[in-house]
């Protein structure tokens, strides 16, 4: 790996992360092979196109499989850098705890064609300690190899923890400009790591221990999360006293020292509602402001729904149109997603009267199914809906003028539509002076 001489990489998962990080490694000059268990994405990365929706990937995916630079396959073969990149779950129970089945099936992996001089590194976001978990599997499964930090010795092979730090929409910028922590088991695995991220990697790139790098990364979308949360318990006592929330928001923010964020129906995704459980469950005694905010983000998912559905039985000849199903706007990206929570918990209740609008979507999810909702364009919903409720900020909705909207009773759970209410804040000005 030193000079000019480009090292194999083996990038495990082509999901949201994996994909743009083979790609980009692979612009770099280094050859690629993507792992993933669906023959699907394999097969549709190999013809050059993707099957994710993320800004300019599909040119970059088309230009480094047809040079040659990247390949996907179901199977890991033996190469210079192992990259992982596979989700890790939370169980949807009380204790919230962490799935690391993925991660250690990838070690799994790994350990079988692994060699002396190699380097692992483990970007999925994981609790405390799941880089040593990985080491010591490795250990176990290849005793002829000596592992960093459980022997006096040189360690044959390398590993090390970086998290990406990206907002989709954006990924392939941020993974080249965005700075990186990198935690190496050893100072010698995390010199290795950062030898490696500085081919593509044009940001600063810190280096520090494995596990603080592991806590930097939950700590990141655990701070947006408390963030989060106070605008979203904002926005809850707001409608119990009958406030504008967003004007109060507005009002606020003028003060030189406050900088409150927009709420919304929740919070989604795979990061900001995932990530503060992993601390939670790690030491859930101390992190009682951390379980609190995941626990008013979702609340205001419930509170939304109880909200919608009165607006619904309050018209009950309407049809009803949800709009947006993505975590946020203008991705493609489901997960976690409260806007899918509502629409979905709306399609079960209310039946064929229910019209989704997902500009980033062909089908609807599989809990709509033998509801009766049905999956329509923006136009449709628009001329046919009596109840719309805006759940996602897409800069399609964004853009929908005044007059095709004034028709319809309104829940907008985004702030995008407040002109009505600013109309309606101006004549009872007018009429009390």
């Amino acid at each position: 790996m030193l000079g000019d001489i480009k090292p194999t990489v083996c990038v495990v998962g082509l999901g949201y992360i994996g994909l743009p990080t083979a790609a980009i490694i692979a612009g770099a000059g280094c050859p690629v092979l993507g792992f993933d268990v669906s023959q699907s994405v394999v097969d549709t990365i190999n013809r050059g196109e993707i099957h994710i929706e993320e800004v300019d990937l599909d040119g970059l995916v088309h230009g480094v499989v047809q040079r040659g630079l990247l390949r996907a396959s179901t199977r890991i073969e033996p190469s210079d850098v192992f990259v992982v990149a596979v989700p890790t779950p939370f169980a949807k129970d009380e204790d919230h705890k962490p799935g690391l089945s993925l991660v250690l099936a990838a070690a799994t992996e790994i350990a079988a064609v692994l060699k002396r001089g190699n380097l692992i590194i483990l970007e999925s976001t994981s609790p405390v300690g799941t880089t040593e978990q990985v080491r010591d599997l490795i250990a176990g499964l290849r005793p002829d190899l000596k592992l960093p930090g459980s022997t006096a010795e040189s360690a044959d092979v390398s590993i090390a923890y970086c998290p990406e730090r990206v907002l989709p929409g954006r990924i392939l910028v941020e993974l080249t400009h965005n700075d990186r922590s990198i935690g190496g088991i050893t100072p010698r695995c995390a010199r290795k790591a950062l030898a490696f991220y500085k081919r593509f990697v044009r940001g600063e790139c810190l280096t520090t221990d494995a596990r603080s790098a592991e806590m930097t990364k939950l700590v990141e979308n655990a701070y947006r999360d408390v963030n989060i949360a106070f605008a979203n318990e904002l926005s809850m006592i707001a409608d119990e006293m009958g406030l504008d929330v967003w004007e109060v928001i507005r009002l606020a923010n003028r003060h030189p020292r406050v900088n409150i964020l927009q709420p919304g129906p929740g919070v989604g995704g795979h990061c900001i509602a995932v990530d503060p459980w992993f601390i939670v469950h790690g030491a859930p005694e101390q992190a009682r402001l951390i379980r609190t905010a995941r626990e008013v983000n979702d609340a205001k998912m419930r509170h939304v729904l109880a909200r919608a559905i009165a607006l619904v039985e309050s018209a009950p000849t309407q049809q009803v149109g949800c709009l947006g199903l993505a975590f946020k706007a203008n991705i493609d990206d489901l997960r976690e997603s409260p806007a899918r929570f509502v629409a979905a918990s709306l399609a079960r209740r209310f039946g064929k009267r229910v019209k989704v609008v997902e500009p980033f979507a062909t089908t609807l999810p599989s809990e709509f199914a033998e509801t009766g909702a049905a999956l329509v364009d923006l136009d449709t919903a628009l001329e046919t809906c009596g109840v719309l409720i805006l759940l996602v900020d897409h800069e399609v909705f964004r853009a929908v003028p005044l007059d095709e909207r004034r028709h319809a009773q309104l829940y907008d759970t985004r702030g995008i539509w407040n002109d009505l209410g600013q109309a309606a804040s101006a004549l009872r000005l007018r009429l009390a002076s």
